[in-house]
């Protein structure tokens, strides 16, 4: 292993990343918070420091997700665009959490059937007071401190539990809407008029100013690219995890489809007398 690789080795990247190759970070999926939004956003900052990546294209396929997650890692993504040219690609979707994350980027690139926007915040959670009271089942509950629980589904809640609720989703939303203005350049009115919770096709969101241009993954390096001064070459990244968590990993997938397999068996045995 020559020296290159040995530091690509070291700085986490699972794979020899080419020296003045554009990266290409992958958001797919769900933003559900924990692990995975912590390794993406240890990935961000990897990506910032590193002197081998001039600029970045972050690959966007993604409903959205946890509130706290999407700031988070919008503001991971606000200091890496700082420091070195960021564009976001909207491929299916770039929705809620995940057009927020987007909004670190300039330029916004979508391709013209993307779905855009959902800009807007939603906390809900089921209520079984009587379903459990039909089925015979009690909670006993005891606290301290009056908003304590607050979302416990085994009871209605409390006005006051609601009206707190309902603030905290209001912050949220204002924080949104806020972001949205600023990196758009469009005004905070205007930004509300839009933030409905509804989405847009690619090229109406570009019309209505929440994305810059219509293309596709390759546009956006291309663009990056430029911004860096490099040749439109890219590379796709993503965090070595180690040996052991990814034989770990290997191993419950291995064993989870083996015991379903199992499972499937007897049920069809059972079937069959």
């Amino acid at each position: 292993m020559n020296v290159e690789r040995l530091r690509a080795f070291a700085s986490g990247l699972t794979r020899y990343f080419p020296p003045g190759h554009v990266a290409i970070v992958r958001l797919y999926g769900p933003i559900t918070g924990g692990a995975r939004t912590a390794d993406w956003i240890e990935l961000i900052r990897r990506l910032r420091e590193s002197r081998r990546v001039p600029a970045v294209v972050l690959d966007i396929d993604s409903p959205g997700g946890s509130a706290t997650a999407s700031d988070d890692m919008f503001l991971a993504l606000e200091r890496l665009a700082g420091q070195k040219p960021l564009v976001a690609a909207i491929r299916g979707m770039g929705a809620s959490g995940s057009y927020l994350a987007a909004l670190a980027a300039h330029p916004i690139v979508a391709q013209p059937h993307a779905i855009v926007g959902s800009i807007g915040v939603i906390s809900a959670g089921p209520r079984l007071p009587r379903l459990l009271d039909r089925l015979g089942i009690t909670v006993t509950e005891n606290r301290a401190g009056r908003l304590k629980g607050m979302g416990a589904p085994w009871r209605d809640e409390t006005d006051e539990e609601r009206a707190k609720e309902q603030a905290i989703v209001d912050a949220f939303y204002d924080a949104f809407v806020g972001r949205v203005a600023r990196s758009r350049g469009l005004a905070e009115e205007r930004v509300r008029e839009l933030a409905t919770g509804e989405v847009w096709l690619g090229e109406q969101a570009r019309e209505l100013g929440l994305v810059d241009e219509i293309g596709d993954l390759e546009r956006a390096v291309v663009l990056a690219a430029e911004a860096a001064g490099v040749p439109p070459r890219s590379a796709p990244v993503r965090l070595r995890r180690p040996l052991l968590e990814r034989l770990a990993g290997r191993f419950g997938l291995s064993l989870g489809a083996a015991v379903a397999d199992e499972i499937e068996a007897r049920l069809e045995s059972r079937l069959r007398t």
